[in-house]
């Protein structure tokens, strides 16, 4: 089986949740066993100079790819594929000219060029959150979402709130529509990585609470600022507040320049981090908070818990679907509510180790090889159908 792979949203700034996601699926996908279930990856991306891709493979660990390069630039082809359906991959390169299947982890949706086509669809939340996206975003979702209903054969969504989410709010009908939760990366992280991390960003050895993600209006970090500092003025706790993840879109995180001046050292802002130290910011962290109005899956839940770090998030049905019973749920517009929750977390150590505990075995559940098993199983069954 040869698949053509999207590797496009690793270029974007930032290429967030779902370029972690694509990465992960071109690290995994590829089977060499002879045979039936052999996969080929032919990963391909819009028309970019080689160094351009060359760096953004990079803090991926992708640099053994050479990802076939489009004759056309990203936004054109966003408009040909989801608007006209024009763009056929054999005609964009002459590398792409034999595949069986084309998989499209985002909304950017090429025609089926002959081949089986799968998209995922990581949620609904710009037909439910309009306001929280550019108006070139708006578009280009609502387009996408018309061509995955339109040509793909499977659409692949990472919980099955968002699975439902999407055929509530889309043309997608739920009976096209798998779910294949995402996963993450079980590694142990050693105290030296931590200790290092800890000084490569400043953070010091003060204990801290972690939020990672980036910072867009949904994500609604100024609720976890506001009921943090709440939290330092009622109670007499050491920690910091440390915010790591790129700027987004629509102003989010100049928004947090106010509140977060009232906290002063109190609060840091990293930036993204490469993956090893994020995976020790995890690690070092007394809890993560996880405030967010609306998620797809919530990856940096599983992400905490697989390093037994306690997770405290919003009271929405996916970080339920995802979280179980392994973490803390708080309604997610009450800064006092959250603010009440961190310190009682805090204050116990007993309480967080055995959430810790809860965490770690409920992430054992999620892991990135099964990802791309149950994805390779969606291509095997469009192709059989």
């Amino acid at each position: 089986m040869r698949v053509a792979l999207n590797l496009e949203q690793l270029l974007h700034r930032p290429p967030g949740g779902i370029g972690r996601y694509s990465a992960e699926l071109a690290r995994l996908l590829p089977v060499d066993a002879p045979g039936a279930d052999r996969v080929e990856l032919l990963p391909f991306v819009a028309r970019h100079e080689r160094v351009t891709v060359e760096a953004a493979l990079i803090p991926f660990a992708l640099e053994h790819l050479d990802p076939a390069r489009l004759a056309l630039p990203r936004i054109v082809l966003d408009d040909l594929w989801n608007d006209l359906g024009l763009g056929d991959l054999r005609r964009l390169s002459r590398r792409l000219r034999d595949f069986d299947v084309v998989h499209a982890p985002s909304l950017a949706v090429p025609p089926k060029s002959g081949a089986k086509l799968v998209v995922t669809v990581h949620d609904a939340a710009p037909i439910l959150f309009p306001k929280t996206y550019t108006r070139r975003g708006r578009w280009f979702h609502e387009r996408g979402f018309a061509a995955a209903a339109k040509r793909a054969d499977a659409v692949i969504a990472p919980t099955g709130v968002a699975a439902d989410e999407v055929a509530g709010c889309t043309p997608i009908p739920r009976s096209r529509i798998r779910v294949v939760p995402h996963g993450v990366v079980q590694r142990e992280v050693g105290d030296g990585l931590v200790a290092s991390t800890r000084a490569n960003l400043a953070i010091g050895d003060a204990p801290y609470v972690l939020w990672v993600g980036t910072l867009e209006p949904r994500k609604n970090v100024g609720v976890l600022v506001e009921g943090f500092r709440r939290m330092v003025e009622r109670d007499d706790l050491p920690h910091r507040l440390v915010v790591v993840g790129p700027k987004g879109w629509l102003g989010a995180a100049e928004a947090l320049r106010e509140p977060a001046a009232a906290l002063g050292k109190r609060i840091l802002f990293t930036g993204p981090v490469r993956a090893d130290r994020l995976l020790a910011l995890f690690r070092g962290a007394d809890l993560l908070a996880l405030p967010s109005v609306h998620e797809g899956f919530g990856l940096p839940v599983i992400e905490a818990m697989s390093q037994a770090t306690p997770v405290v998030c919003a009271d929405i049905p996916v970080l339920h679907e995802v979280g179980g019973d392994a973490a803390r749920y708080v309604a997610p517009h009450e800064p006092d509510a959250w603010a009440t929750e961190l310190a009682a977390l805090l204050h116990d150590d007993a309480a967080r180790r055995d959430l810790g505990a809860a965490g770690r075995a409920r992430a054992s559940q999620f892991t990135w090889e099964r990802c791309a098993e149950q994805t390779r199983e969606v291509y095997r069954d469009v192709l059989k159908g």
